[in-house]
């Protein structure tokens, strides 16, 4: 069990511990970011950035052999005033917020015929969400998907994946200056699905951005959120829920681009894992550049394994450029149920396997009020207890 480091400035931090900083996160790909997929060479699992994942079960998206063939059905609630647009790629929006980083990006990049823009004018604030439903019918599908939040504007965006399918796509936030969003993705497929998706969020001057990635199905799903500021005075936020059945991978890979002065970060991840051969990932990059002077940033993982079999795989990697930040540190811990926990528990009458659900849900409580909609919010508590009764 890995706890938190301080990490000095002007040092590097890769799996937790600090070493000189000789090279940025960006040399840690095996390419420079690209909209071509030919700047990529199809991965052999040997990679840093490929190396847990099993490429050979991303049916194809990875080697340009997944062609464009299933159908998925897309619906998108909207309050009134936002604006929803189908575009051609060469709209100037498309890829403002970053490049893809990897060959399935690219590939979702290059395989996609017309793109999402959801806008939010500016100053609007959003008294319901906009709710988007990706249901997945089988067969191979791309996408991408924009979401263009003006200056001053106050919205919270739902993207719920459901059904089956294989699925690689883009999706783009946009922050104007002083805007907030909060952004919630729920993962819950069919147990056969794969999922693969970079999440770009570009964040403007006195910005505020929360994720909250919560991945429950599929048989891989392998996320990639990352933020960069467009402005000095932004904020990023990144939370995370993942509970890893028998048999599944689900990966999380993580970059916070630091290159403006005074932004802030934060990232808290947290998973359980249950049966033989459930393979969780989380990588957690932070990269703090020589001009972002001011920055304060923290990143947290925690996992909690509930069967034997199980495999975790936790990586945060903390880089600094520049001796003039606030603060800046990660944290990291896998392990099994705290005894003391349950033998309290216990000691107040409460069953053994009760007390067992009891500590689970507190481990994830934190996570589910970040969501702020009780619909959500009660929909996932309602997933979570059905995993626990198959587990404890």
């Amino acid at each position: 069990m890995a706890e938190a480091q301080k990490i000095p400035a002007g040092s590097t931090a890769v799996g937790g511990i600090a070493v000189a900083a000789e090279s940025t996160v960006a040399t840690r790909m095996s390419a420079p970011p690209s909209f071509d997929v030919a700047d990529f060479p199809v991965p052999h699992g040997r990679e840093e950035e490929w190396r847990f994942t099993p490429i050979e079960r991303l049916k194809g998206l990875h080697d340009g052999t997944a062609e464009a063939s299933g159908s998925l059905k897309v619906e998108v609630d909207a309050p009134e005033g936002v604006t929803v647009e189908t575009v051609a790629r060469d709209d100037a929006r498309v890829g403002r917020a970053g490049k893809p980083v990897d060959r399935v990006a690219a590939q979702a990049f290059s395989s996609f015929e017309k793109a999402s823009v959801v806008t939010v004018p500016k100053e609007a604030v959003l008294k319901e969400p906009v709710r988007v439903s990706l249901h997945g019918e089988g067969g191979v599908t791309y996408g991408h998907t924009i979401f263009d939040v003006k200056d001053f504007a106050e919205a919270v965006i739902v993207i719920d994946h459901t059904g089956d399918g294989v699925r690689a796509a883009n999706v783009e936030f946009v922050l104007g200056d002083g805007a907030k969003l909060t952004v919630v993705s729920v993962q819950d497929w069919d147990d056969t699905a794969v999922h693969c998706s970079q999440h770009n969020a570009l964040v403007g001057r006195d910005a505020t951005f929360k994720s909250v990635v919560v991945t429950f199905g599929g048989d891989v799903v392998r996320l990639h959120p990352r933020v960069n500021y467009a402005g000095p005075g932004g904020e990023a936020e990144f939370y995370g829920l993942y509970f890893t059945d028998n048999g599944q991978h689900q990966e999380h890979r993580l970059f916070v681009d630091h290159d403006r002065p005074n932004c802030r970060s934060n990232v808290v991840y947290k998973g359980a894992l249950q049966g033989e051969e459930a393979h969780a990932v989380w990588i957690g990059d932070v990269l703090i550049r020589a001009a972002a002077t001011g920055t304060d940033t923290y990143e947290l993982n925690r996992n909690l394994v509930l069967t034997d079999g199980s495999r975790v795989d936790s990586v945060p990697n903390l880089e600094i450029e520049t001796g003039e930040i606030v603060g800046a540190g990660h944290a990291s811990a896998t392990g099994r149920f705290d005894d003391e926990q349950l033998f309290y528990l216990q000691a107040r009458g409460i069953p053994e396997q009760e007390a067992r659900r009891l500590v689970v849900r507190g481990f994830f409580a934190e996570l589910v009020q970040q969501i702020g909609l009780p619909d959500v919010e009660q929909r996932l508590i309602e997933k979570i207890e059905a995993e626990l009764e198959a587990s404890v």
